[in-house]
C-alpha cells in the first residue's frame, strides 16, 4: 500500500465505494439490456469500473463493501422508469466523480480515472436508444393537452355546476371524449408523417393512455370531496404534482433544463385553469343558471 495522509486515504475508500457499486450497478442494468451492443458497452463499463477500485486499492489498502442499496434502486429506477432514465442519473454522478478526481493533481494515476469517467460518460450518452423515448413527444402531446385544457375545464365546471360529483361525472365523459380525439389525432398525425420512427397504432395509445391517466387524477379530487372549492384547490396541487414528476423525468432523459420546462408547463397551465375559473363564474352569475 502507497503512503498517504489520513484524510486523503479516507477520501479514496469512498471513491471505491462508488467505484465499485457503479460496477455492480452497471452490470445489473445489462443483465436485463436486450440490445446487444448497448449490454457490450454496459458491461465494459462495469469491468472498467473495477479496475477504478483495484487502483485505488493501492493506496487504501483494503477493498469496502459497496452501497447495496444503490445497486437495488437503480436496478429498480430501470424496470420502472427504463434504462435510460436510470443510466442518465448515473450519469449525473459520473461527472461529480470527474472533479472529486481533478482535485488531486499529486496523484496522476487519480487524475486519470476522472478522465475515464468522462470517456464513460459520451459512451453512455452515445449507447442510448429506448423505444419509450421515440413516443415522447406523444406522451408530452397527452400529458400537456390533458394538464392545460383539462385543469382550465375543470376549473370552469367547479363554478358553473358547484357540485362535486356533477363535475367529476361531466368532467369523466369530457376527458375520456377528449382522450380518444387526441389519440385519433396522434394516429392520423403520424400514419401522415411517414417517417418510419414510430408507429401510428403505438404513438395514439402512448398520448391516450396519458392523457386518460392525467384526467384521472385531476377527477379524483372531485369524486372523494363533496367541497367543490377544496377539490379544485387539491386537483390544482395534483396538476402540479403531475407537471413536477413529468417534467422531472423528460429533463433527465433528455438532458434537458428542468426548471424551464417545469415553469413553463405551471404558468401555461394554471393560467387556463385561471381563465376558466373566471369564465365559469361569469357565464353563472350573467345568465343567472344554477346547476
Amino acid at each position: 500500500m502507497l503512503n498517504v495522509d489520513l484524510n486523503t486515504r479516507r477520501d479514496f475508500i469512498r471513491f471505491q465505494r462508488d467505484e465499485l457499486t457503479s460496477s455492480l450497478v452497471y452490470a445489473k442494468l445489462a443483465s436485463i439490456e436486450k440490445n446487444e451492443q448497448n449490454k457490450k458497452v454496459l458491461n465494459a463499463i462495469s469491468f472498467e469500473e473495477l479496475e477504478h477500485c483495484e487502483v485505488l486499492m493501492k493506496y487504501t489498502g483494503i477493498i469496502p463493501s459497496p452501497y447495496s442499496w444503490k445497486v437495488i434502486f437503480y436496478y429498480v429506477l430501470a424496470r420502472i422508469f427504463g434504462l435510460t432514465f436510470a443510466i442518465k442519473l448515473m450519469e449525473n454522478g459520473e461527472s461529480e466523480a470527474q472533479d472529486m478526481y481533478a482535485r488531486y493533481k499529486d496523484f496522476p494515476e487519480v487524475v486519470a480515472l476522472g478522465q475515464e469517467e468522462e470517456k464513460h460518460e459520451e459512451q453512455l450518452i452515445a449507447m442510448i436508444n429506448e423505444e419509450r423515448l421515440s413516443y415522447m413527444g406523444s406522451v408530452v402531446l397527452g400529458l400537456n393537452d390533458a394538464l392545460v385544457e383539462f385543469t382550465g375545464a375543470l376549473a370552469g365546471f367547479t363554478l358553473a355546476l358547484n357540485d362535486s360529483k356533477l363535475i367529476a361525472l361531466t368532467g369523466s365523459i369530457t376527458g375520456i371524449a377528449a382522450a380518444l380525439s387526441m389519440a385519433s389525432s396522434e394516429y392520423l398525425s403520424t400514419k401522415s408523417d411517414g417517417d418510419g420512427e414510430k408507429h401510428p397504432v403505438k404513438a395514439a395509445v402512448y398520448t391516450g393512455f396519458a392523457y386518460i391517466v392525467t384526467v384521472f387524477a385531476l377527477i379524483l379530487p372531485f369524486i372523494l370531496i363533496s367541497n367543490v372549492l377544496v377539490a379544485l384547490g387539491l386537483m390544482l396541487v395534483a396538476a402540479l404534482i403531475i407537471i413536477g414528476l413529468f417534467n422531472y423525468y423528460y429533463a433527465v432523459a433528455k438532458s434537458e433544463s428542468f426548471k424551464k420546462r417545469f415553469v413553463e408547463m405551471a404558468v401555461l397551465s394554471f393560467s387556463v385553469a385561471t381563465v376558466s375559473f373566471l369564465i365559469g363564474y361569469a357565464l353563472k352569475y350573467f345568465t343567472g343558471i344554477e346547476a
